[in-house]
């Protein structure tokens, strides 16, 4: 009885590889799906990277671009500030020569004033006023055209040597002179403090005159200019610059 039990029918065994050959099916079913699906998956994911890798190159390309152009921009500017330095040098070595020249003419005493229009003849242009020969001679000053505004300024001194701005005219003849003739600048700021002491421009020439010495390293003409506006004018500006000044000459 039990060998008998234990023996199976040929219907059970073909039905239990019928249902193995099912079961095979299935699962081959299924892996084929899940193959399939992970083929896409991988498919899509090649895809999403091929995609960032070209946008990746494209962004290198457009940022080689930017920097490129970015560097000739560079190279541009820094040829046009050179440019532009070497022609403002030029400038200024060229308006140096002239007022040098100019200079050398009037100690000399070769320079010829500028004819005045003779305002007696009928038809004659009227003369300038005080005010605007003073303006358009400071005007130069402010162009940084010195010989023509010292030539303006003792144009004014001829023409008006009462006016109220003399002590201003004599200053800035003497501010044109600093460039080329420290000397003759030294002696301008002394005469206005000299002829015009309670000029408000007197503490201030006081003071050119010790930065004047202090540049040619005259330690002991700077402090007696220095000194000298502290007790002339001790409650001006300058005097205040003058202390700080003094404190840092060398004795």
């Amino acid at each position: 009885m039990v060998l008998s039990g234990a023996c199976a029918t040929p219907g059970q065994v073909r039905k239990v590889e019928t249902q193995l050959e099912v079961l095979r099916t299935e699962s081959s079913r299924r892996d084929s799906t899940r193959g399939a699906e992970l083929t896409r998956i991988i498919t899509l994911q090649q895809r999403i990277m091929d995609s960032l890798a070209a946008n990746q190159q494209s962004l290198r390309l457009v940022q080689a671009k930017f920097a490129a152009d970015f560097t000739e921009v560079q190279r541009q500017l820094l040829q046009v500030q050179a440019l532009t330095g070497q022609s403002q040098q030029r400038l200024s070595e060229l308006k140096a020569q002239l007022d040098q020249r100019a200079e050398q003419q009037e100690v000399l005493g070769t320079t010829v004033a500028p004819a005045r229009p003779d305002t007696t003849q009928p038809g004659a242009p009227a003369a300038a006023s005080a005010d605007q020969m003073y303006q358009s001679a400071l005007q130069q000053v402010r162009r940084g055209s010195l010989l023509t505004a010292r030539r303006g300024f003792q144009d004014f001194l001829q023409t008006y040597p009462g006016h109220p701005l003399v002590p201003d005219a004599i200053f800035y003849i003497g501010e044109t002179f600093e460039t080329v003739s420290p000397d003759s600048a030294a002696a301008r700021y002394n005469e206005t403090v000299s002829r015009f002491p309670q000029s408000p421009r007197a503490p201030t020439a006081v003071y050119r005159i010790g930065k004047i010495a202090e540049k040619r390293n005259d330690t002991s003409a700077a402090r007696a200019a220095y000194q000298r506006v502290i007790q002339l004018y001790p409650r001006s500006d300058e005097a205040d610059l003058a202390r700080d000044r003094l404190a840092q000459l060398k004795p």
